[in-house]
C-alpha cells in the first residue's frame, strides 16, 4: 500500500514538474520567438532585449533620468518626461515598433485608424495580459478593470446600470452636499487666515466622500482607512510593474510580497466589515434589500442562479468594490486637480468659466438637467484630459491573431496606446498640441473615439466616464463661484506616473473668496 501511495505522489510530482517546464519553455523561450519573428517579418522592430529582463532596465533608467529634475515652469509639454523610452524609440524605429518588459512583447501603436479597429471590433478578443493581472493581483484583483472575455461582458452587465439614467441622475444630490461641506472647510481656513490650499488633498477627499456615499452608503470617515491602504498598495503595485514578474514570485517570502499581502487582508477585512453589516440588517429586518447602491446590486447578484455559468463570490465583490472604491475617485480627483491647475494658471479662461457658470445657474445650486448647458466648462475639461489624461498608456493583449490594417498582431502580442504621446501630437492636433486651448473643443471636427481617449473607446470603454464627467462639472462650477484662484509661488511643476499622472509635490493654490 505504501508503495502505490508514494508511486502515486512521485507521478504526480513528476507531472507538476513537466508541466512548469513545458510552460516555462513555452512562456520563455517559444511564444516570444515565434512573436519576434512574426514581427521581424512584417517590418516592426524595436530595441534588442535582454535575456528574461527584456527593455525594462532601459526603461527605468530613461524614466530616472527624465524625472531627475522638476520643470522650470509650468508648461505641458510632458511626454518627452513621462514616456522617454517612447520618444526615444519612436524616432530610431518610427510609428510602430516591438519592446519587451521582462518576457512579455508590447508593440506600441500610434495610428489612430488601427487603434480605433482593435479598440472596437476586436475588443472581445482582447483585453489584459496576465502580466497586468498579475501586477494587480493584491490591489483591485480580477475586478471589471482586470477581467478578460466572457467574465468582462458578465460583470460590466452587472455595474453598468449603476451608472446609467434615473440612478445616475440621482447621485447629483450627494455630489452638491458633499461639495457644499468642502467649500464650506475651506471657507473656514480662509477666514481664519489661511490663503494657500494643496488643492489635491481637498479633491482626494472630496472624490472619496462623493464615492462613498453614491455607490457604497457610507461616509469618507469609514472609508478612508480602506483609501490610505489602497494608496499604499497602488505605490507598491507601481514599483511591481517596473520589475521583472516571474511565474510563482508572488508566492516568495520577500519583505514586498509579505507588506503586499498584510495590506491585501486588511483592506479586505474592512470591505468585509461593510458587506457583513449589509446582510445583517436584511437578516435581522431593519432592512427589506441589500440597498440601491453598487455594493446593493452585486449583493442581489450573488443570490441569482444563473444558467450561463458566471457567477458572483464574495471575493469577486471585494475585487469590484476595490475597483470602484479607488478608481472611481482617484481619477476624477486627479481630473479635478490638474483643471484648477490649469484654471490657476490661466485666468482668462477661469473668468469664462465664471461667467457662464453665473449665466446658466444665476447664483442657485447647480442641478444636472442644466449641466449639459456648461459648454465652457466641458471643452476646460476635455482639454485638461487631453493634457493631463489619467493614464498613460492603454493596453491590450491579442488573445488571438488579429489582422490590423496591414498587420498582423499574433495572440500574445499585448498593444500599448501611448495616450499620452497621441494626446500631445501635432501631427493630429496642430502645432500648439502643448498648449492650453479649450477652443478646440469647440466644434466636433476632432474624431471623438480616434485620438481624443481619456477614457478608452469601444465596448470596454469606462464604464464611469458619465459619473466622472457629471461630477466634475458640479464640483468645478460650485468652486469656481466662491472662490478666484491663482497659481501659489510655492507650486513646482513635477508630474509623475504612479499608474496615473499626479502632481509630484501637488497643486498649491491661493484662493480668494469672490463675495469678499
Amino acid at each position: 500500500m505504501t508503495v502505490v501511495v508514494l508511486t502515486a505522489a512521485l507521478v504526480m510530482s513528476l507531472s507538476f514538474l513537466f508541466k512548469v517546464v513545458y510552460v516555462s519553455i513555452s512562456c520563455y523561450w517559444l511564444t516570444p520567438r515565434r512573436i519576434r519573428k512574426i514581427m521581424d517579418k512584417q517590418g516592426v522592430r524595436g530595441p534588442k532585449p535582454r535575456p528574461l529582463t527584456g527593455n525594462i532596465l532601459e526603461m527605468a533608467g530613461f524614466v530616472s533620468q527624465s524625472t531627475a529634475k522638476d520643470m522650470d515652469h509650468i508648461h505641458h509639454d510632458i511626454v518627452g518626461r513621462l514616456l522617454p523610452h517612447y520618444v526615444a524609440w519612436s524616432k530610431q524605429y518610427g510609428k510602430r515598433f516591438v519592446y519587451w518588459h521582462g518576457i512579455e512583447p508590447r508593440m506600441c501603436l500610434t495610428e489612430t485608424e488601427m487603434i480605433k479597429e482593435l479598440l472596437t471590433k476586436y475588443s472581445t478578443i482582447s483585453g489584459k495580459s496576465w502580466l497586468q493581472q498579475q501586477g494587480s493581483k493584491h490591489f483591485i484583483g480580477r475586478g471589471l478593470l482586470m477581467a478578460n472575455g466572457v467574465d468582462w461582458f458578465h460583470q460590466r452587465h452587472i455595474v453598468a446600470p449603476a451608472f446609467m439614467g434615473e440612478r445616475l441622475k440621482s447621485f447629483a444630490g450627494h455630489m452638491v452636499e458633499c461639495t457644499k461641506e468642502m467649500l464650506q472647510s475651506l471657507e473656514n481656513a480662509v477666514e481664519s487666515g489661511q490663503s494657500e490650499f494643496e488643492i489635491g488633498e481637498h479633491m482626494t477627499r472630496l472624490t472619496a466622500d462623493i464615492i462613498s456615499r453614491t455607490e457604497f452608503d457610507c461616509s469618507y470617515e469609514k472609508g478612508k482607512k480602506i483609501f490610505h491602504l489602497l494608496t499604499v498598495l497602488q505605490r507598491l503595485c507601481a514599483q511591481a510593474s517596473r520589475r521583472l514578474c516571474l511565474p510563482g514570485s508572488r508566492f516568495f517570502p520577500s519583505k514586498y510580497n509579505r507588506e503586499i499581502k498584510s495590506l491585501k487582508m486588511e483592506v479586505e477585512r474592512l470591505l468585509m466589515e461593510i458587506i457583513q453589516s449589509r446582510k445583517d440588517c436584511l437578516e435581522i429586518g431593519r432592512s427589506s434589500s441589500y440597498g440601491n447602491d453598487l455594493l446593493g446590486m452585486l449583493l442581489d447578484e450573488m443570490q441569482k442562479k444563473r444558467g450561463n455559468g458566471f457567477g458572483l463570490n464574495l471575493q469577486l465583490i471585494m475585487d469590484e468594490c476595490k475597483t470602484f472604491f479607488f478608481v472611481g475617485h482617484e481619477t476624477t480627483a486627479l481630473l479635478l486637480t490638474w483643471t484648477v491647475m490649469l484654471l490657476a494658471s490661466n485666468s482668462t479662461w477661469q473668468e469664462k468659466v465664471r461667467e457662464e457658470v453665473k449665466q446658466v445657474f444665476n447664483g442657485r445650486i447647480p442641478s444636472f438637467d442644466q449641466l449639459s448647458k456648461l459648454t465652457t466648462l466641458n471643452m476646460v475639461i476635455n482639454e485638461s484630459l487631453r493634457l493631463y489624461p489619467p493614464a498613460t498608456i492603454l493596453p491590450r493583449m491579442a488573445f488571438e491573431d488579429i489582422k490590423l490594417g496591414d498587420l498582423l498582431i499574433p495572440k500574445g502580442l499585448s498593444v500599448w496606446i501611448p495616450v499620452l504621446a497621441i494626446h500631445h501630437s501635432e501631427e493630429l492636433w496642430g502645432k500648439d498640441a502643448n498648449e492650453f486651448n479649450p477652443d478646440r473643443f469647440a466644434s466636433r471636427t476632432f474624431a471623438t473615439g480616434r485620438h481624443f481617449i481619456p477614457f478608452a473607446a469601444g465596448p470596454r470603454n469606462c464604464v464611469g466616464q458619465s459619473f466622472a464627467m457629471m461630477e466634475a462639472k458640479i464640483i468645478l462650477a460650485m468652486l469656481i463661484s466662491k472662490f478666484s484662484f491663482t497659481m501659489s509661488d510655492s507650486y513646482r511643476h513635477a508630474p509623475i506616473v504612479v499608474l496615473t499622472i499626479k502632481p509630484k509635490y501637488g497643486v498649491q493654490v491661493y484662493l480668494r473668496p469672490l463675495n469678499k
